[in-house]
């Protein structure tokens, strides 16, 4: 009986942690992009400054889609603690594929801003636009962290690593998609209302 108290002891003390250091990353990549915004604020009293920028409709989609991403993780965590692992399989994939939507509906965003003769680098760009690219870049590659993240949390989902007692993993990558879909709509409304 006490070694299985000590036992929930050390898991909960391992969650906790976990969870902390989660939390300073997430506030660390918040800060970068709090610069980032203000540098686009700061840069907008520019000459060179495009007044009549639109966000290509893609952006829209995508801003769907990674919303979507938060939804089917929190079903998958949901599922998982009820041990329904069919369910939890469905949501994690459904959460992948509309990962992966999401960044090909960026590029494919980046392509609509380029067809519309807005470049991002040399002579033909913009301040504007360079912007976008960075803030857009950066939250792609803290996407990308996160799906790798999926894919080894499906992978031991997989394994049978997780269950209705064992859920850490599911419930950090909750967390981290859930902070990206916060990050990703806070950009995607800063860049609309301050273009």
């Amino acid at each position: 009986m006490d070694r299985t108290i000590i036992q929930d002891e050390e898991k909960a003390k391992k969650s906790r942690s976990a969870k902390l250091i989660l939390l300073f990353a997430m506030v660390s990549m918040t800060m970068m992009f709090a610069g980032l915004t203000s540098a686009f604020v700061v840069s907008k009293s520019r000459a060179d400054w495009l007044k009549d920028f639109q966000l290509p409709s893609a952006f829209y989609i995508s801003t769907v889609a990674i919303i979507g991403c938060s939804v089917t993780f929190h079903l998958a965590k949901k599922a998982i603690q009820r041990d329904d692992r069919s369910k939890t399989t469905a949501f994690l994939l459904t959460t992948l594929a509309l990962g992966i939507l999401f960044v090909i509906l960026q590029f494919i965003g980046f392509g609509q801003i380029v067809s519309e003769g807005y470049y991002f680098t040399g002579q033909a760009s913009s301040i504007t636009t360079t912007f976008l690219y960075i803030v857009t870049l950066m939250h792609l590659l803290h996407l990308a962290g996160g799906i790798i993240s999926l894919l080894i949390i499906i992978y031991n989902h997989f394994k049978q690593k997780y269950n209705s007692t064992q859920t850490l993993g599911i419930e950090l990558g909750a967390m981290y998609w859930h902070f990206l879909d916060i990050l990703w709509v806070y950009l995607f409304l800063f860049l609309f209302f301050f273009k």
